[in-house]
């Protein structure tokens, strides 16, 4: 039976060739997007800089409201369409987007590493990326079976179809589909589907293709329930993300805990978080998860 390990884990990313965490501070960080250097909000990062003077060729400056808002300010040309960028053999375009992170999320790397640990040797596997967005995980996922790539936003999909063409995996076994995550999922729990693993990312707030409203709180248990039908003792994995919100990782693995404690394996949660560059580079975290593994 699956129990909490009591423990809380921090799952930390470092950089690699096209992304960097360079510095942190006073409410901000400086990162490293392969060429460009860029300046984002991070309330954790509660501690003084460690350089005097961040060279950023733009900044994301956000608005007087707490839930989202804000502009871009560019000191340098930065192509607004985009640049590439890799992780192994995964492919995508960065990109300024209006909700200030670049089209991807860094500190996702471990957790990609995780899944693939937990997947190694397999080459049917069969798992579905919930919240999907632009595909990168999609991508590390496609590397051991077919992979159900599930977002609400058709520009989303989309992006993430051609970044799988980007990386030269177009040919790679995914179902691309355009629907809200929580009704998705409970469709394919009356068709007695199964998966080898699931990753979820839901936001705080959103609405799916035909206007269906998300709150968080309110629905992620009901979605929980769904993806704990869609797993069994055979099954490899389920990871929960989480973002900005004012909820403990331990409630998380509190819930997964509920639906998933039949099956064989552990519940573990915790933090994930991005390691500064360079001697003496502090752990900023980012977001909280519950991870469910057999």
């Amino acid at each position: 039976m699956a129990a909490i390990d009591p423990s809380p884990l921090v799952m930390t990313g470092t950089g690699w060739a096209d992304y960097g965490l360079v510095d942190s501070g006073h409410g901000r960080k400086f990162e490293r997007y392969g060429a460009y250097r860029f300046v984002r909000p991070e309330p954790q990062a509660l501690w003084t800089p460690r350089l005097d003077h961040w060279d950023a060729d733009g900044e994301f400056v956000p608005g007087s409201d707490e839930d989202g808002g804000g502009r871009w300010v560019f000191e340098k040309p930065v192509p607004r369409e985009g640049w590439p960028l890799g992780w192994h053999e995964a492919r995508f375009t960065a990109q300024c987007t209006p909700f200030r992170h670049l089209g991807f999320f860094p500190d996702m790397a471990p957790v990609w590493d995780w899944m693939g640990e937990r997947l190694a040797g397999l080459s049917d596997a069969a798992t579905m990326n919930l919240f999907g967005y632009t595909g990168v995980g999609t991508q590390a996922l496609s590397a051991y079976g077919p992979v159900t790539h599930v977002d609400a936003s058709k520009k989303s999909v989309a992006q993430a179809r051609a970044n799988a063409e980007l990386a030269g995996l177009a040919d790679r076994p995914v179902r691309w589909i355009v629907d809200d995550a929580a009704k998705f999922a409970a469709r394919e729990v009356r068709r007695g589907r199964r998966y080898d693993g699931i990753i979820l990312d839901p936001p705080k707030f959103g609405r799916g293709p035909d206007g269906e409203v998300w709150r968080l709180e309110e629905h992620l248990p009901g979605l929980i329930a769904d993806c704990a039908a869609l797993v069994d003792g055979g099954s490899r994995f389920l990871f929960l993300t989480v973002y900005a919100v004012r909820m403990s990782a331990l409630a998380l693995a509190g819930l997964l805990s509920e639906h998933l404690a039949h099956l064989p394996g552990r519940i573990e949660f915790g933090d994930l978080a991005v390691r500064e560059e360079g001697d003496g580079g502090r752990t900023l975290p980012t977001a909280i998860f519950a991870r469910w593994s057999a």
